[in-house]
């Protein structure tokens, strides 16, 4: 049986699946003293239930030791690692190549708190806060993410996504996007820089009310699932590079589910 106490934990089989591809302990350093496994549960409980990290319940090791591995594994990209590692698994399992070749790319301006750190207002939506880039797959699997002021343009945040693309991306030869990043600055950037080209969808101007998007509601359903995370409700962190990284984790959480749902 699953060994959980809150829904948020691993279950046994999805801690088996994870637990070789963690950092291990370095020699120098004695051995760790803390469960791992409750540190990673520790993790997804202040994900997905969106508490601080001071209010961690207590069955929990110390809060500063959590967040001691989370910044840790932050800095040394290894949330990206993983998070690569099981996309690569379940895009298999979809009988899909490792590598995509087409992607869609959208931005989502979020509201932030009193919490200081980077932000800006988006005149179009009307919100003071921060801007998420993602790019994912045509499963709604992230490729890449940027989190920037929301008062960043569509077409400048697509520049900060884009050249921060991994190996993940190299097989890359069309994404969609939406009028936002029309242009012809952005397209010969892209042009110069990548392989693929931007392939604007665009709205039936004839059409009344909501319209579901050939291709470009693909990333509107993984802004969804993010918001099924409440610490990604908000934007309620300091640096960007934690935004990032716990949009990471949520996917990672949400791909290890569909690779060991019991």
């Amino acid at each position: 049986m699953p060994n959980q106490n809150y829904p948020s934990d691993l279950t046994d089989s999805q801690w088996e699946h994870i637990k070789e591809l963690l950092p291990t302990a370095k020699r120098q350093r004695r051995p760790r003293e803390l469960d791992m496994r409750q540190v990673v549960n520790a993790i997804l409980y202040g994900v997905v239930g969106g508490i601080q990290w001071r209010m961690l319940p207590k069955d929990f090791p110390k809060w500063q030791s959590v967040y001691y591995y989370f910044r840790l594994w932050r800095k040394s990209n290894e949330w990206l690692r993983l998070h690569d590692r099981l996309r690569a698994e379940v895009r298999r399992t979809a009988g899909r190549h490792k590598h995509p070749t087409p992607g869609c790319l959208d931005s989502q301006s979020v509201k932030t708190t009193h919490v200081p750190g980077v932000r800006g207002f988006d005149a179009a939506k009307n919100i003071k806060g921060r801007k998420r880039h993602l790019l994912v797959d045509t499963l709604g699997l992230l490729l890449s993410v940027a989190v920037t002021a929301a008062s960043v343009q569509e077409r400048d945040g697509a520049r900060r996504l884009l050249a921060r693309t991994s190996g993940g991306c190299k097989k890359l030869r069309r994404i969609w996007v939406d009028g936002g990043y029309r242009g012809s600055s952005l397209a010969t950037w892209v042009t110069a820089r990548f392989r693929f080209v931007l392939q604007v969808v665009l709205r039936n101007e004839e059409q009344l009310g909501f319209v579901v998007l050939p291709r470009r509601w693909v990333v509107e359903r993984t802004f969804a699932w993010l918001h099924f995370n409440r610490r990604l409700s908000k934007d309620y962190e300091v640096l960007t590079d934690t935004s990032e990284a716990l949009i990471y984790i949520a996917m990672t959480r949400l791909m290890l589910r569909r690779l060991k749902p019991l």
